[in-house]
Parts: C-alpha cells; sequence; structure tokens
C-alpha cells in the first residue's frame, strides 16, 4: 500500500486549549491523518464537552494522557500543552520512535537561553536533534526529523517578515517590532490581564523589550538579543496577530520586488501590495506581507492568524513535511470573512 493510500495514525496531548481545538478541526479532515488518540491532563470526558462546538460534527472520548497508549496508537503525536509541561511527553515518546511536534517552547531555543526566560531544562539530549518548525527556512531538515519545535506565534509573524530583508539591513540598528495579537494567544486560563473588563475596549502592551519571544526571533535572524526591540500588545479581538517592524537599510532598491521573489515559491507566504489586516489571514496558514520603504526606513507589516499559522496549522504542515506528505494536504485556506 503506497503513503498515499495508508492512513498514519496522530494524537492530541492537550485536548482541552484553544490550539488543540484547532488540531482537532484540521486533523479530523485531514486527508491522510487519522486521529487514533485525543488526551489531556485528567481524561474521563467527551470531546464535546470539552469543545461543544463539535457536537454533532465529531465526537470521541478524550482520555488520560498515557505515554505507553500513545506510543502503542500513534506514528507522531502532536504536544499542545504549557512548557515544562512537554519535556515529560518528549523523552520517552522519542525513546519510543514516536515522532513529535512540540507547540511548546521546550525545544525552541539553546538550553541556557531558554533557562534564562523559562524554567531548568531536563532534556537537554533532545535540544541536540530537534529542528524548528518554519518551513521557509528548515523544510529539508524537516523531512528527516523526528523531533520537531513549533515555533512561537510572534515570531512566525516577525520573522517572515524580516528574512527577505536581513542582507540589506544596516548592521547593529535597532530591528524595531511593534505586535498586536487577539487574547485567545494566551489560553484559556483567566488570568487578570485577559479578564474580559480589562481586555473589552483597550490596548496595552506586555513584557516590553524583555518579552521571551524575543531571544526566539533574534535567534533565528543570527543576531543579538540587544539588537530586538519587540514589544507586544493586547487587543481586545479573539484571534490574529499583525507585526509592525522597522528596520534601518543601507542600499536603495526595490523592496517590493525583493519580497517577491524570496517568497515566490512558498504556498503559505502571500506578498501584498496594501497594508495587511487579521482578517484575511483568519482561519487560514497564510502570512500575509506588505512592505514599504521611505528613505533609509524600511517598513514591514506581517499578518497571521496566532492559532493558526502561530500554532496549530503549522504544526500540521511541519507534520505533513516530516510523514513524507505535501506540505499543504489538509491545510485549510479559506479566511473567515466577513
Amino acid at each position: 500500500m503506497s503513503v498515499m493510500n495508508k492512513k498514519i495514525n496522530v494524537g492530541i496531548v492537550g485536548a482541552s486549549g484553544y490550539t488543540g481545538l484547532e488540531l482537532v478541526k484540521i486533523l479530523i479532515n485531514h486527508p491522510q491523518f487519522n486521529l487514533a488518540y485525543l488526551s489531556n491532563t485528567d481524561g474521563g470526558v467527551l470531546l464535546s464537552e470539552l469543545h461543544p462546538s463539535l457536537s454533532g460534527v465529531y465526537e470521541c472520548k478524550v482520555l488520560k494522557a498515557d505515554i505507553d497508549e500513545m506510543a502503542a496508537e500513534c506514528e507522531l503525536v502532536f504536544l499542545a500543552v504549557p512548557h515544562q509541561t512537554a519535556m515529560a511527553y518528549v523523552k520517552p515518546l522519542i525513546a519510543k520512535g514516536v515522532k513529535v511536534v512540540d507547540l511548546s517552547a521546550d525545544y525552541r531555543l539553546p538550553q541556557d537561553i531558554y533557562e534564562e526566560f523559562y524554567c531548568k531544562h531536563t532534556d537537554a539530549q533532545n535540544l541536540s536533534h530537534v529542528v524548528y518548525g518554519l518551513p521557509e527556512l528548515y523544510r529539508n531538515d524537516l523531512k528527516t526529523a523526528k523531533l520537531v519545535a513549533n515555533p512561537g506565534c510572534f515570531p512566525t509573524c516577525a520573522i517572515l517578515g524580516l528574512l527577505p530583508f536581513m542582507d540589506k539591513r544596516v548592521k547593529n540598528t535597532p530591528i524595531i517590532i511593534d505586535a498586536k495579537t487577539g487574547v485567545s494567544g494566551a489560553g484559556k486560563k483567566l488570568s487578570d490581564v485577559t479578564h474580559f473588563v480589562n481586555v473589552n475596549d483597550n490596548l496595552f502592551a506586555y513584557n516590553p523589550l524583555m518579552h521571551r519571544h524575543a531571544p526566539e526571533i533574534a535567534q533565528k535572524l543570527h543576531v543579538d538579543f540587544d539588537e530586538v526591540a519587540f514589544v507586544p500588545h493586547l487587543v481586545p479581538i479573539t484571534r490574529g496577530m499583525i507585526s509592525s517592524i522597522y528596520i534601518q537599510v543601507s542600499s536603495d532598491f526595490d523592496a517590493f520586488e525583493v519580497l517577491e521573489e524570496f517568497y515566490k515559491d512558498e504556498i503559505h507566504v502571500r506578498v501584498s501590495k496594501n497594508p495587511v489586516d487579521m482578517k484575511n489571514v483568519a482561519g487560514t496558514n497564510f502570512c500575509d506581507i506588505y512592505v514599504k520603504q521611505k528613505g533609509n526606513t524600511l517598513f514591514i507589516s506581517s499578518a497571521i492568524d496566532n492559532l493558526m499559522r502561530g500554532a496549530s496549522s503549522q504544526a500540521v504542515v511541519n507534520a505533513n513535511i516530516m510523514m513524507g506528505l505535501d506540505e499543504g494536504l489538509g491545510i485549510p485556506n479559506i479566511a473567515y470573512v466577513p
């Protein structure tokens, strides 16, 4: 039986959250992946109890996460769990020969930088062969990967905007990233910051210049952390992300032509002649990018869906590549408009 006819069993750990839900929605319609295992911390519930939106659409039991059971059922597992939690699953799953796409931050950074911004790392061994899951940068490595660190939403949005112009940037000048995201990026757990009365009719920055996604951006762009001036903002919308990026460039060139040429073969990056917005990428894996130059200042605007390209759909693209499938297979490409 050819790979295109054989169903590939996959599982999800972390079915309760927003990214878990988006993974389920993609995988139940995927032509090659079979959702064979679905779990969370406690188990013992039906999927429709966690996500009533799936009632009458798709139903299954959500089990208590068990490594031996998922290894017996699955060729690949998605970890939609918080940082630190993921490490407890990755180590034994990899040892049992199961491929893993980790949506947490646990494998995105070198150990010393991770421990500076997150917590103690307990699986340094797997850090040595993890592949960062940004296909536009690491597609060939993803084809043979056993463990993929799915990028953060803010880094995905910023890195894709900046990549075409890094060789034209004036060295040692600031990379200024003014980013705005919907509240779903904070997850389901309620906090004072995400409380309705605080977010509604409001807009504010958080962790300016020291947000833990800044070193991830710096790492993949091969610049020093101090060169990245990253300020995220929370906006009163459910989903979506937009980054307004400013860099200094040293030469006269057609920025739009550079952007078009750089992404001409990429199916999930769209180059726009007009300023981008969040709505046109909502529910898709697209990253829309716009660029404008004024003298030595280059303005780049990139937009993604934080739950999709910033998490779940990008995770499935990575899984497609890891399993030898077309990377666009089963990936939603029609936006939630209006």
